[in-house]
């Protein structure tokens, strides 16, 4: 008995030693990892295969404006991007193509937003349509405190009539949509309902210039934006989270109804087929967006 408690006090007195000696490396290997988790260095995304730009886009076999036999081209499973728009000051203009014309009596906005900070009592244009035109439509930041605006304005004014109750995150990518499906305005944050439905009071006007990420003249966004989708009808609740689930890299649904898709992975080109490709001013695009 003497002996197995011997040998037993021998084992632990070796442990002890062993600890003593090389215990502060563990220690330190314990925290580099802990820091480099922390950096994201070690971020499931970072190594996830990226889908290079162009790699999905929308065929329409009769040409831009058509529906006919319409079909998703390419590597369209969902795969991460290997860019995404980082607006510094800027803005994308997507021009006023003649799909983008038809916006007014129903639509879906969605885009995936990564806002840096809020600039306190700013407005922070995510997407607009209509600065120079009569009442249109805009989807921004309400005031720096990183609540998601939806609403009409004209040229002059800003008539905000649907606010989310939740505040985007900053430093996270969050997918914000909103509908308009002829009567009533919904914001959704992540796939869920954040607002709830509120009547339209004004109205949506046509033929004005498209932009994503500010205006010309300011009340630009501070961030990354990516996979910005415009359909001129409202998904419904399912449709909007099953977007959602398909990932910051994942493909339009409702082909029929997609009129502008700008993944903006790694440039500004309407992956929609409708030809409504953007014009970037003080975009560039990063790929260590996940870091």
């Amino acid at each position: 008995m003497r002996k197995v408690a011997s040998i037993g006090r021998s084992k632990l007195q070796s442990a002890m030693e062993y600890l003593m000696t090389y215990g502060w490396a563990i220690l330190i290997i314990a925290v580099v990892l802990g820091a480099l988790f922390q950096l994201g260095v070690f971020n499931a995304s970072s190594f996830s295969p990226r889908a290079p730009p162009g790699a999905c886009q929308v065929f329409r076999p009769s040409g831009p404006g058509t529906t006919m036999n319409i079909n998703l081209m390419g590597v369209c499973t969902g795969q991460l991007p290997q860019y995404v728009a980082q607006f510094n000051q800027g803005y994308i203009s997507t021009g006023s193509g003649t799909s983008l014309q038809s916006l007014g009596s129903a639509f879906t906005l969605a885009a995936w937003t990564k806002p840096y900070s809020w600039c306190a009592g700013c407005w922070e244009r995510i997407v607009d349509k209509g600065i120079w035109g009569t009442s249109s439509f805009v989807l921004m930041d309400w005031l720096g405190t990183g609540r998601i605006a939806f609403g009409t304005k004209n040229q002059n004014d800003v008539t905000v009539q649907l606010i989310s109750n939740t505040a985007l995150m900053s430093n996270t990518f969050s997918m914000i949509s909103a509908t308009y499906d002829g009567s009533n305005l919904r914001i959704y944050l992540n796939g869920n309902l954040d607002a709830a439905p509120l009547p339209q009071t004004g109205t949506f006007s046509s033929g004005a210039l498209f932009l994503i990420g500010g205006r010309p003249s300011g009340d630009f966004f501070n961030g990354q934006i990516s996979n910005v989708q415009v359909y001129n009808s409202s998904l419904s609740a399912n449709q909007i989270q099953a977007l959602y689930l398909e990932g910051i890299g994942g493909a339009p649904m409702k082909l029929q109804n997609l009129i502008g898709w700008w993944p903006l992975n790694g440039n500004a080109n309407d992956y929609s087929g409708n030809n409504n490709n953007g014009v970037p001013t003080a975009v560039t695009f990063t790929s260590q967006y996940g870091k």
